[in-house]
């Protein structure tokens, strides 16, 4: 079939069909042209190939929308159809063929349950450690493999065999009408192989409950609400099956003076009249223990923020840093000496004089 026809001329069915009329349609060709009703048939074998090929376009919202795009260039790059053997076909798509015929599901529920369940934990961190990242340990309680059994579920010195009813595949076939199904084999519940002495520790399971600890790596720059993604270190599988993952939900603990507003920091520094007016400098230690010098213009107002580019958080998703926000407090004195009342009055009288040369000056 080195020149594809039209998906939907090949179901005999309009561009306009709903996903029923184009279910309904595979049925017919697949009944009609299935290589069990057509023994030697090469030109059924290929119509089957042709329909089915057609069917797992169509019948799927995301490629049906891109095929009548694009057409075959659309959806290239699936299954190969033309150089795949019926056999490879069927097994393939052998949980479509047992749902759409309404055959045995055994395939489907076995490919499922093959893996570990995941597992979802809570981080508590600190501002700083979010700020220069590292690794944490986290603590997991749950299911872990064997140690006695190294996972198998057989006792030491033995191994789980070879299941006799299905030889090892997890898989038997029955036939209904023409067509052969599949279904998990019920004496090793899909697994292929029987414990015929199992762990005393884990009883055959192959994992036993116990508290472990997993070392994760925060990247800098993570905060509330993020989520990791840890491969392979959640609860292990069925007999030996993959693991499932772990997920850390980070959060992030106040701190006693920094705030966190996305990946920039706020802080309030207190300074003098004096110092407000005049300007200065001021030395600020970080929660990841830097120490940065943010330049305070003079004629600062109270509450006014000074901002100090890239010295906030790291970047969780790109390179560079956030910003600092320093929030300026004016402390006013409560008590003055003499001298010090006797010279702000002077400074009073200053100002004052400067005022209303200025106002004289612009009249």
């Amino acid at each position: 079939m080195t020149d594809k026809r039209d998906y939907y001329a090949v179901l005999g069915v309009g561009r306009e069909a709903s996903a029923d009329e184009i279910k309904k349609a595979y049925r017919q060709a697949a009944l009609k042209h299935h290589p069990d009703r057509n023994p030697g048939d090469a030109a059924a074998e290929g119509r089957f190939k042709e329909a089915t090929e057609a069917y797992t376009v169509l019948s799927d919202a995301t490629k049906r929308d891109a095929y009548d795009r694009f057409g075959h260039a659309g959806v290239r790059g699936g299954f190969d159809f033309e150089s795949a053997g019926v056999g490879d076909i069927l097994s393939q798509f052998q949980e479509m063929f047992s749902d759409f015929f309404g055959g045995f599901g055994g395939t489907g529920q076995r490919r499922r349950s093959s893996r570990g369940q995941d597992v979802r934990v809570h981080a508590s961190l600190t501002l700083a450690e979010t700020m220069t990242g590292g690794k944490h340990e986290v603590s997991i309680r749950g299911q872990a493999p064997c140690e006695d059994c190294a996972g198998s579920g057989a006792r030491a010195g033995t191994k789980p065999e070879r299941c006799s009813a299905c030889s090892g595949t997890g898989q038997v076939t029955a036939q209904r009408g023409f067509i052969m199904f599949s279904s998990a084999c019920a004496r090793c519940r899909g697994t292929g192989k029987i414990i015929a002495t199992p762990c005393e520790t884990c009883r055959g399971g192959g994992a036993v409950e116990k508290q472990r600890k997993v070392l994760v790596a925060f990247p800098p720059g993570v905060d509330t609400g993020h989520r990791l993604r840890v491969p392979g270190q959640g609860m292990p599988g069925p007999a030996g099956a993959p693991p499932g993952d772990l997920y850390v939900d980070v959060e992030v603990e106040a701190h006693p003076r920094f705030e966190r507003h996305g990946d920039d920091l706020a802080v309030r520094v207190d300074l003098s009249f004096t110092e407000a007016a005049l300007g200065t400098k001021v030395d600020l230690t970080l929660p990841d223990d830097s120490v940065i010098t943010a330049a305070i213009p003079s004629g600062t107002q109270p509450n006014q923020v000074v901002l100090t580019k890239g010295k906030g958080v790291p970047r969780v998703q790109g390179s560079g840093r956030g910003d600092l926000h320093v929030v300026v407090a004016v402390t006013v004195p409560t008590r003055l000496s003499k001298r010090a009342k006797k010279l702000l009055e002077e400074l009073d009288e200053e100002l004052r004089g400067d005022d209303s040369q200025r106002a004289s000056g612009s009249g």
